[in-house]
């Protein structure tokens, strides 16, 4: 066989293999089609808010390709130059379109060849543009993301900090709800309001409800300090007035939320303090839990009041607002441009959400801008239905708040869970806030981890970073601001941009 017969030969049998894949790739696209339809046929009746249909409409079409696993189809595309499908979230449906027409192009096939509607890639990216816009407020001119800061006290009395932090970058002012009172938020909110009016910037006033956060509230203990090491024993306990008696128990706790106590089992995992102490349940009763703790933060740690006790993998059956939220949401539907709600688990957390809006609000709360921050297990689980419950009433966010839930999923599994929810939020446009630890070291110290760094370019993929109150947030917001104008030029969502490489400038040819 001569060189060209052998050349031949092959190109033969590569178009064969590309008529193969063409046609698993048109039967994925009815597939995606035929599911989707009957997914978002199931929606639509709960869909109230027209603006999100076609979000929805989306969203199903992408669920239904993500419940496949195309990476074969993926690797088979890429010698053709065809293989886009690992950026089709806000335009699913386009793309496998003209990646089925691009491909029957190639082998001919002019039955399959349709005409890709070029309208069609830019409607999801437009409509996820006018949602951060409508919920975060204007773009700024040198970036697409969004900064968001945690409002310290200081600002219900220093107007000129509130006036700095807007001038450095600061676009979203979030105020948490957890801490002050409605007389300092009050003050905060002046402060804010009167600093970014005067600056000529469109600032927003973010309330984040706090919530069901479960902490230990007290802590007793016989020794000088309660420090724990393995194998000591904790008592999680409901009752606050008589001293504990068991004497192989070295720390005894008080919880926030005592009703958990009868929803625990033997064996399950208790964390605390952001998962620096890792126990289980040994024992039971009606008023406390035994716990054994397996893993400490170095040789031991001592334990403390108002620090964070997470149980993974555990749904409890508790109110997501308590007496105190109730108060701060009536002053924050008066106030506020977004309501944030923390410890949001199944779609029965939303409708009491709704509910309550509509006590206060009545026809007008489906205006109400909502944002959830996801932080359990539970959350990530019913992603999908909170967006559809939530954003079919209420305009929309999502806030991927990474301390409570790497405790939840393991820190291992964060950066995974993280993207995607990014993901499915891109699908039906929704707007997603990185948050927790953002530039943390350099809050505190005034300079940045070189960790850290990355972490705040990495947020450039989201549409808002959230940085926490610190002795360095005015440097902070600035560098925040400096690294997410850079990223603005390389990255955009998940799609890289191909702006030329000052490294490849340097290279000398003879």
């Amino acid at each position: 066989m001569s060189v060209n017969q052998m050349t031949e030969f092959y190109q033969a049998h590569e178009v064969i293999k590309a008529k193969d894949l063409l046609e698993e790739l048109i039967e994925l696209y009815d597939d995606v089609v035929t599911e989707g339809n009957q997914i978002f046929a199931k929606w639509k009746e709960e869909i109230t808010r027209s603006d999100f249909e076609e979000s929805a409409r989306n969203l199903s079409y992408y669920l239904a390709l993500r419940q496949r696993d195309i990476r074969g189809i993926q690797k088979d595309l890429v010698p053709w130059g065809l293989s886009s499908l690992g950026r089709l979230e806000a335009k699913t449906l386009s793309t496998l379109e003209a990646v089925n027409s691009a491909l029957a192009a190639i082998v001919g096939d002019k039955s399959q060849i349709k005409q890709p509607d070029f309208k069609e890639f830019s409607v999801g990216e437009a409509k996820l543009a006018s949602n951060i816009e409508k919920i975060l407020g204007q773009a700024p001119s040198n970036r697409y993301t969004r900064i968001m800061v945690t409002m310290p006290s200081e600002v219900s009395e220093d107007i000129e900090l509130a006036k700095n932090l807007i001038s450095k970058g600061m676009n979203v002012a979030r105020i948490n709800c957890a801490h002050d009172n409605t007389e300092i938020w009050q003050k905060m909110i002046h402060n804010i309001r009167k600093s970014a009016e005067e600056l000529g910037k469109d600032v927003k006033i973010l309330m984040d409800i706090a919530g069901p956060k479960i902490r230990t509230e007290w802590i007793y203990t016989t020794y000088k300090k309660p420090k724990v090491s393995v194998s000591d024993k904790i008592c999680l306990t409901t009752n606050n007035q008589m001293l504990p008696t068991n004497q192989e128990v070295k720390v005894t706790v008080g919880t926030s939320v005592p009703e958990i106590i009868s929803q625990l089992s033997v064996g399950d995992p208790v964390l605390i303090d952001d998962g620096s102490i890792e126990s289980i349940v040994e024992s039971i009763n009606e008023e406390e839990a035994i716990l054994l703790v397996k893993r400490v933060n170095g040789k031991s740690i001592r334990l403390k009041a108002e620090k964070g006790l997470n149980f993974p993998g555990l749904y409890f059956d508790i109110d997501i607002l308590t007496d105190e939220d109730l108060d701060a949401m009536k002053f924050a539907v008066e106030h506020a441009d977004i309501i944030g709600c923390s410890f949001i688990r199944d779609v029965k957390d939303v409708e009491a959400i709704q509910a309550e809006l509509d006590k206060l609000l009545g026809n007008k709360a489906g205006t109400v801008a909502l944002l959830f921050k996801i932080e359990t297990v539970q959350a990530v689980n019913n992603l999908t239905q909170l967006i559809l419950k939530a954003a079919s009433r209420n305009p929309l966010s999502i806030m991927i708040a990474r301390g409570d839930l790497a405790v939840e999923t393991g820190y291992i599994r964060l950066a995974e869970v993280q993207q995607q929810i990014m993901w499915v939020c891109e699908a039906a446009n929704i707007p997603v806030v990185w948050g927790t630890e953002v530039l943390a070291n350099m809050l505190e110290t005034g300079i940045p981890s070189r960790a850290e760094v990355t972490d705040a370019a990495e947020g450039a993929r989201s549409d808002c970073v959230m940085i926490n109150k610190g002795n360095y947030m005015l440097e902070t917001v600035t560098m925040l601001d400096e690294i997410l104008h850079m990223m603005k030029e390389h990255q955009f969502k998940k799609t890289p941009k191909l702006r030329a490489l000052s490294i490849a400038k340097n290279i000398m040819i003879d």
